[in-house]
């Protein structure tokens, strides 16, 4: 898998991931500060369930490339469970990824 793709679905990933936790928390607040909005908080748990599924597969495929420590795996998958974390560490994957990994010719070699 070339790098750029991956990164790019990291990125994109974890800022998704990261607003959907937020907005969750927020309706969190609401269903249990305000006793509204119960049903809805359902539907944003489990669009921030599948978003963080995504982000899992993901993250640990760019760990691998990257070849993280099995602590630095952990630490950037659990950012996705961490309200604001994910932000912060999409910023500090994609700057240490851009020095690291190749950009990815736009040619391929035939059968890969």
């Amino acid at each position: 898998m070339k790098a750029t793709p991956l990164l790019g679905w990291y990125r994109g990933l974890a800022i998704a991931t990261g607003t959907a936790l937020l907005v969750f928390c927020g309706f969190m607040v609401a269903k249990y500060g305000f006793s509204t909005a119960e049903d809805l908080t359902t539907y944003v748990a489990m669009l921030h369930g599948y978003l963080y599924i995504g982000y899992f597969v993901v993250t640990f495929l760019l760990g691998q490339k990257l070849k993280w420590p099995l602590g630095r795996l952990v630490l950037t998958l659990a950012a996705g469970c961490i309200p604001f974390l994910s932000f912060v560490f999409e910023r500090k994957v994609a700057r240490e990824a851009a020095e690291r990994l190749p950009a990815g010719d736009s040619r391929q070699p035939a059968g890969v």
